[in-house]
């Protein structure tokens, strides 16, 4: 019995660990099938991933192949010039570097070498922007230039240093298409010569259809502000004319001149025989992104019913400065934004006046900010005797507060007969009560003349003086973690130093004028200023700089004025003198008291009949 005790427990230890065996072994199988399998999928993948790939790139060259067989027909009797490679050639001068490619034989973008961007890079105009047009390269086909490889000559140089580049193309049957492109010295204009052999049969109906299509960049501090003061402008019938608020124009009448505008740049096209008509689509962005604006311009020209023709254009792209745009053609100095609209009123004082003094200080003063203080200064001489005579109304209305306080208390509430009153007392005394407000209504035109001319004068543009680095723009003291809306995201303190001296200016004006019972009236001197400073607060340094250097002087002339040059007891005398003297009532004042009896009467009765 132990024997067989023994040999069960022994066979029961065998069976355990034969089972322990295939268990592990099974363990073992099944580890390296799962690690066969992982790389058997691998290898899958991997030759999946080379299929496709094959079948991608197979896929590429396919449709290569077919974009080039369609372009290839497409191109017709120009077919050599439907696949090629692109090239560049550069001309340049002492102003700009000109890049033209030759697929479509066309600027590719425009270098100012004068000027910086906001980022301190170089200014690059027209680098994204493309001019087409159609031309029939056999029966039934047709292909647009910029799909074209021309090809490129070399470099010519002419006369007086002008530098000149020529793309062409040539027909299977003798037809024949050239761009030539002439940069002269000093210069931003680029003349473009359109050469066609057998025009007659590349148009049809002997017009030129063309796509002018631009996109325009930030260049400047922010994209915000210049995508603000961004439009298009061009010459329609000899007028100038522009859109910003609306996103298209039809044109009517010939065009002269189309130009896409950034606030200090322009890119132009101007064709000497003109446009004889078209469409233009702009579409502002809303965006945060540093881009502008788009624009997409249609423009047809009708041309000789010839085989060969020959027609100018001109490309202006540079800088929107005034004297520069004037020569350029009839009306472009108007891209430069001196008055538009409802406020066009302004552009004879800026053209005449603002501009030609500014230009007289400028040519012997380095720095600007000092340019625009010697021009706070001439024109706070010009004005200075509607100031004085303001000041001497002022002085007047502060001798006669101790009678309008008088006044008041006898009328108490009733405002009508206080009003009457008051006027029988200025006419007596032969005081103009509006006399004071000459100076105010008199800053309105120059603000907004200046407001124009210094957002639109490129001479200010990187011009640093004192803690501004830029008089073109806002100057910074403070940059903050959010944005106020109305403020901005910054502290300007030429804003700060022009809201504080209106503040002060509007304190001293109420100790020289009535006390005012209205809240309205009475508060308002205070309202402005604080106004003032969300207006102010984005606005170029330099009209920040010139309304506080304003104040400064305005502060100066009163405590002058009224200390040392108005004698008051002279003046207390004169209205003395004035009251003794016989008065004659105008028409306008006539009819004033009448109405102001009426309306008393009106009051009495409402009065009486709210007591019943």
């Amino acid at each position: 019995m132990k024997t067989d005790k023994n040999s069960v427990i022994g066979f029961v230890l065998l069976g355990a660990l034969f089972i322990l065996y295939f268990w592990y072994t099974g363990q073992q199988q099944s580890s390296i099938l799962k690690l066969k399998q992982q790389q058997e999928d691998s290898l899958t993948k991997v030759a999946a991933a080379k299929v496709k790939l094959q079948d991608t790139v197979a896929a590429k060259l396919d449709s290569l192949k077919r974009d080039t067989a369609v372009r290839k027909a497409a191109a017709g009797n120009f077919t050599d010039a439907a696949v090629g490679t692109e090239q560049t050639v550069v001309l340049e001068n002492e102003v700009m570097k000109a890049t033209f490619t030759n697929k479509g034989a066309q600027i590719k973008s425009v270098q100012l070498k004068k000027y910086k961007d906001g980022s301190g890079n170089p200014v690059v105009l027209s680098d994204k922007s493309s001019i087409s047009y159609n031309i029939n390269t056999g029966a039934g086909l047709s292909a647009r230039s910029e799909s074209l490889f021309f090809t490129a000559a070399s470099v010519e140089k002419g006369a007086q240093g002008t530098q000149i580049v020529k793309f062409s193309i040539d027909g299977a049957n003798g037809q024949r298409v050239v761009h030539e492109f002439t940069v002269k010295p000093n210069e931003y204009n680029i003349d473009w010569k359109l050469q066609m052999n057998g025009a007659d049969q590349l148009l049809t109906n002997n017009s030129l259809n063309f796509n002018w299509n631009v996109a325009t960049t930030q260049m400047e501090r922010t994209a915000g502000y210049e995508r603000q003061v961004s439009n298009i402008c061009f010459s329609e019938g000899n007028d100038f004319d522009y859109i910003s608020s609306k996103t298209e124009h039809t044109f009517g009448k010939p065009v002269q001149w189309l130009s896409v505008v950034q606030q200090f740049f322009n890119s132009t096209l101007i064709a000497d025989n003109s446009f004889t008509g078209g469409d233009v689509k702009w579409e502002r962005k809303t965006d945060t992104t540093h881009h502008l604006a788009t624009t997409a311009a249609n423009l047809q020209m009708k041309v000789p019913a010839a085989a060969a023709i020959s027609i100018p254009f001109h490309f202006y792209i540079g800088p929107s400065d005034y004297e520069m745009l004037k020569k350029q053609a009839p009306e472009m100095d108007k891209i430069v934004n001196l008055g538009r609209d409802m406020y066009s009123f302004v552009r004879p004082i800026n053209k005449y006046i603002i501009m030609k003094v500014f230009d007289f200080f400028a040519g012997f003063v380095t720095n600007y900010g000092w340019v625009v203080l010697l021009l706070t200064l001439f024109i706070r001489l010009v004005t200075a005797p509607l100031t004085y005579s303001s000041y001497l109304s002022g002085a007047k209305m502060k001798a006669m507060r101790p009678e309008l306080d008088t006044l008041k208390k006898k009328f108490g509430d009733d405002q009508q007969g206080f009003a009457m009153e008051q006027m029988k007392l200025f006419r007596e005394a032969g005081v103009n009560p509006l006399g004071g407000c000459i100076p105010a209504l008199l800053q309105i035109p120059i603000f907004f003349a200046l407001y124009s001319f210094f957002n639109s004068n490129i001479a200010l543009r990187g011009q640093a003086f004192l803690w501004s680095k830029d008089l073109s723009s806002y100057d910074s003291i403070a940059t903050l973690p959010f944005t106020i809306p109305a403020f901005g995201d910054h502290i300007s303190l030429f804003t700060i130093t022009a809201v504080i001296t209106s503040f002060v200016i509007s304190i001293y004006n109420m100790s020289m004028t009535p006390t005012q019972d209205n809240p309205a009236l009475k508060y308002m001197p205070y309202i402005f200023p604080f106004m003032l400073l969300f207006i102010f607060n984005s606005l170029p340094s330099a009209l920040t700089w010139y309304y506080t250097v304003s104040n400064i002087i305005t502060l100066l002339l009163q405590f002058v004025i009224q200390n040392y040059i108005i004698d008051h007891d002279k003046i207390l005398a004169k209205i003395e003198q004035k009251r003794k003297t016989p008065k004659t009532k105008s028409k306008w004042q006539d009819r004033y008291e009448q109405m102001m009896e009426s309306q008393k009467k009106v009051q009495d009765l409402k009065n009486k009949t709210n007591k019943k």
